[in-house]
């Protein structure tokens, strides 16, 4: 499933690309991508045939477009195999497989969403004031986001977080730290790759209770993971797979920069130790035996 640093490059993309194009006009296939908007397709059609993108933001795994309507934005949510992508002028795809839909915009580019597992979504859904008056997300200075989006927690990369005040929360949480780190409502956008690189890169396994954690630990957790995902993103995130691609159809090549993830057997590059995988909640985690070795018991390490 794409993570933060694939769907920022995504957000990214469509800065660059469509923000000041109008949607001339729409073409959806099938009603799943238009499962979660009220009002179904022709509702959406509507709602956004005629209308110019003002801004393009994300927060978390999250992402949309504003509109030029005051309070409303076309939420995108990639589900595990979404892509945006950009089709230049005299684009000839229009049977393209697994498209679900195609906006055409005034300078003859679309946007196409495709999707070949269905799970993500196109939605208009209402702007709702920010909890802490800040921007919605990174991209505009608008302190409003989508309402299906407000329960989603800042993320690292976000200028407006407090990691300090953060770091404290992660202490309180009572529950193995890689799962607080994959609680969107505490911290957003780290998903099952990143988490396992953020603590190796910290020197911590996953199974370590958070509110055991010592406040340095817990800065170095967070740390680590706001180094991987800026890593990640100079990368343009982490194509294992045709299902993730950028904006303009490009992989991203941070695959080859993992330390942990997906590194079964292979050598630990600090110390040489043969990488560990672990079951882990119908995944998997991945951890160096050496660095980040596996709690014995629970309990509050004082600090």
């Amino acid at each position: 499933m794409p993570e933060l640093p694939e769907v920022e490059t995504v957000r990214a993309g469509l800065a660059r690309h469509v923000l000041g194009r109008r949607v001339d006009g729409i073409a959806v296939r099938g009603t799943r991508v238009t499962r979660r908007h009220d009002g179904g397709e022709a509702d959406l059609v509507g709602r956004l045939r005629g209308r110019t993108f003002t801004a393009a933001v994300r927060r978390g795994k999250f992402c949309w477009l504003l509109l030029d309507e005051p309070g409303e934005a076309v939420l995108f949510h990639l589900g595990m195999s979404g892509q945006l992508l950009v089709r230049p002028e005299g684009h000839d795809e229009p049977t393209a497989p697994h498209l679900r839909v195609r906006l055409e915009l005034d300078d003859g580019t679309a946007l196409d969403f495709v999707d070949q597992r269905t799970f993500g979504y196109l939605a208009v859904p209402d702007l709702v004031p920010t909890a802490d008056g800040g921007p919605g997300g990174l991209g505009s200075d608008v302190p409003a986001l989508p309402a299906p989006v407000a329960h989603i927690a800042r993320d690292l990369l976000d200028p407006v977080v407090d990691r300090r005040a953060l770091a404290a929360a992660l202490r309180r949480r009572r529950t193995e730290v890689k799962r607080a780190l994959l609680d969107q409502t505490l911290v957003s956008g780290i998903g099952n790759i990143y988490a396992d690189e953020a603590l190796w890169r910290a020197r911590l396994h996953g199974a370590r209770p958070a509110d055991a954690l010592r406040p340095v630990e817990a800065a170095r957790v967070l740390d680590g993971a706001a180094a991987v995902l800026a890593d990640a993103l100079a990368a343009g995130g982490t194509s294992f797979d045709a299902l993730y691609v950028d904006i303009d159809g490009r992989s991203g090549w941070f695959e080859r920069e993992l330390a942990a993830y997906g590194r079964e057997d292979l050598p630990c590059p600090r110390c040489g130790t043969p990488i560990r995988r672990e079951a882990f909640a119908n995944r998997s985690s991945y951890s160096c035996p050496h660095c980040q070795p596996r709690p014995r018991r629970s309990g509050r390490t004082a600090g």
